[in-house]
């Protein structure tokens, strides 16, 4: 049986890591409201919006499989986002040279009314960063659309000196959890192919 899978995310990172695993699918972002609640946890947050985002479209097109995720920056109990503006990101970058600090990415999978969550959680070092390498980085124009400032696939890559859990996590999805998930939802994933393998 073929399914229809739905990304609920703008992000072409995304696009990309299903395309990776061979996960045809349609891009459809759930647009919906980012802010945090006052004293919510980031792990809270992340996981939230997540399900807010797969919800969305699951409950406009139940037959279908929606995938979505959400992911932010931590260092020092801050949650930092995507930056506003190049001085934002100078901040962003500046706070994080030579120091480490965590990547939570939140992953939602729903197929009619049963959702599944989960969250990855990656601690990310830095090497030492100068302030012209910072400038530099930033005329790039990479992090202007990026949590933390930074991708890890990109020219980024040559800024971040360790990764302590998953990598595709830090890119924004986490690919074996997602496999996991719509196995828990009755879906099978066999390298390339889904199947419905319950209801």
């Amino acid at each position: 049986m073929s399914l229809k899978v739905i990304l609920a995310s703008g992000s072409p990172r995304r696009r990309q890591l299903l395309e990776l695993i061979g996960i045809p699918h349609e891009v459809r972002p759930s647009n919906i409201d980012e802010t945090m609640r006052p004293r919510e946890a980031p792990r809270r947050h992340a996981e939230r919006l997540a399900r807010e985002k797969a919800s969305v479209i699951a409950t406009r097109e139940p037959e279908v499989v929606t995938i979505a995720a959400d992911t932010i920056v931590v260092i020092n109990r801050k949650v930092l986002g995507k930056p506003r503006d190049v001085e934002d990101a100078r901040r962003m970058l500046s706070m994080l040279s030579g120091r480490e600090h965590t990547v939570i990415t939140a992953v939602a999978v729903a197929r009619g009314r049963k959702l599944r969550s989960a969250i990855e959680e990656v601690k990310v070092k830095f090497r030492r960063l100068r302030e012209d390498e910072i400038d530099a980085y930033i005329a790039t124009g990479e992090p202007m659309d990026k949590a933390g400032a930074y991708g890890i696939q990109g020219f980024g890559a040559t800024i971040v000196e360790c990764v302590n859990g998953d990598y595709f996590a830090v890119m924004g999805l986490p690919l074996a959890r997602v496999v996991m998930l719509l196995r828990d939802l009755g879906v099978r994933y066999t390298f390339g192919d889904l199947d419905v393998v319950s209801r």
